[in-house]
């Protein structure tokens, strides 16, 4: 498997203006990285800027042997104005990955239906909604080349049994998942389990570790941490210190015959190129 790395993962040295989008570039050819994937630009959709930030950022990835695997952002069909207006600013969204010359793009479902909200507030009811939403995005992008996914993401649509009905749901070639081997665990589901579920249809994939503690044995961590659904404790997590069964996740996914780049999405507390450096070098162990 080729191993990338999300822009996210610098989210530090990003913050702080140690490093900007050419500098990350240039981190992860230093770091060995195969590839790299960007988590946003820095600027909105619709910036008369955006497409040419874009192309500058392909370049420069070019010039680096780095090709873009995947490109990441928000969205919510549930909390916009309706599911067509979000379709649409995501279309945007869909010429900026095009512009980057990415195979796949991924986008969020929802985080839930909005407070307030008359009516069920449950999965099935925004699973119609959600699908219609993702289905017009999906065909959109497919003219441009670009493949669409939802990530096991924002709580609400994270198990993987939803993940797997939105799929289906969808039931467009140009639609899968993005599976993100640690974020199940945000929804309080076995990572290897929810992996074996979710890897025929994923068509792009994020590494990613937690530290977990289970609250009913664990006073709370403070600081640093944060709670799943159900109300454990997690912290991000170096690739290969956390409770994940990454290595498991890795031989379901080579099992299930995927063959895409495997992404590290690090969110941890420690240096962000020192955490990438050890997950780097654990991940290619555990591929080899």
């Amino acid at each position: 498997m080729k191993i990338g790395v999300s822009s996210y993962s610098y989210h530090r040295y990003l913050s702080e203006k140690r490093l900007d989008y050419f500098g990350v570039i240039d981190k992860t050819a230093e770091l060995g990285f195969d590839g790299i994937e960007f988590s946003g630009l820095g600027l909105p959709a619709d910036s008369p800027e955006i497409l040419g930030f874009a192309k500058k950022v392909r370049e420069a990835c070019a010039r680096r042997g780095l090709p873009i695997y995947s490109y990441t952002i928000g969205a919510d069909f549930l909390h916009a104005s309706s599911w067509q207006a979000e379709a649409e600013r995501l279309k945007g969204e869909v010429k900026v990955a095009a512009a980057l010359g990415v195979p796949t793009m991924r986008h969020d479902a929802t985080r839930g239906f909005p407070e307030g909200h008359k009516g069920s507030t449950d999965f099935a009811a925004a699973l119609p909604i959600l699908a219609e939403g993702c289905r017009a995005v999906a065909a959109f992008a497919a003219d441009l080349g670009v493949k669409t996914t939802v990530e096991n993401h924002g709580f609400f649509a994270q198990d993987s049994d939803r993940c797997e009905r939105l799929v289906k749901a969808v039931d467009h070639p140009n639609f899968g998942s993005l599976v993100d081997i640690g974020n199940f665990a945000c929804a309080d589901e076995d990572s290897l389990s929810a992996v074996t579920r979710m890897a025929p249809y994923a068509f792009h994939v994020h590494a990613k570790d937690f530290h977990m503690k289970l609250a009913s044995q664990w006073p709370d961590p403070g600081a640093g941490w944060f709670k799943s659904r159900g109300g454990n404790y997690l912290r991000g997590s170096i690739i290969g210190h956390g409770d994940i069964d990454v290595v498991g996740c890795i031989r379901v996914l080579k099992a299930a015959g995927y063959a895409g780049p495997l992404s590290i999405e690090f969110e941890g507390m420690e240096d962000n190129l020192e955490a990438l450096r050890i997950g780097l070098e654990n991940l290619r162990r555990y591929t080899a």
